[in-house]
């Protein structure tokens, strides 16, 4: 799960004790040494999608996939005409054939928009969350950077 390895990283993060480690070891060669954060590590946000038209749930999502196909609606069944039937007759009964079929296409064509909405707001909601991790990481590269600096100073004095 995506959300189990952001907070896996985080929870890294703070167990980290570089920057202690480092500005406790300041002392013993000069004056210690705090260092910049420019701004707090947030964590992760993790939304929850509260819309009651976007919930589905588990088992319609699995019938949608097709990995828990549930008995259709038979179309209505059709005898074949006898040979007596005229043109008119055979012409009627394509057709009828036809509007089964093209609103069979419009059945799945409508779940195909629903599930592409819902992909389409669940990639809204991860690109939040990256965006948010993302600036997180900036920090954490400038109080790395910084780290290393201080720590090349303290090696070369």
């Amino acid at each position: 799960n995506k959300n189990d390895k952001v907070l896996k990283f985080y929870g890294i993060f703070f167990d980290l004790q570089g920057e202690k480690l480092l500005g406790s070891l300041g002392g013993m060669f000069s004056k210690t040494w705090k260092p910049k954060k420019t701004r707090p590590i947030n964590g992760p946000v993790i939304t929850r999608d509260h819309s009651p038209t976007r919930r589905i749930n588990h088992l319609e999502k699995r019938e949608k996939l097709g990995l828990n196909p549930a008995p259709k609606a038979q179309s209505r069944s059709r005898e074949p005409l006898p040979e007596s039937a005229d043109a008119y007759q055979r012409v009627e009964m394509e057709k009828a054939k036809q509007d089964d079929g093209l609103s069979d296409l419009s059945d799945l064509l409508g779940d195909l928009k629903n599930m592409a909405v819902d992909m389409g707001s669940e990639i809204e909601k991860q690109n939040k969350g990256l965006d948010h991790l993302q600036d997180d990481v900036d920090e954490l590269n400038f109080r790395v950077q910084q780290s290393n600096q201080r720590g090349r100073r303290l090696l070369g004095k």
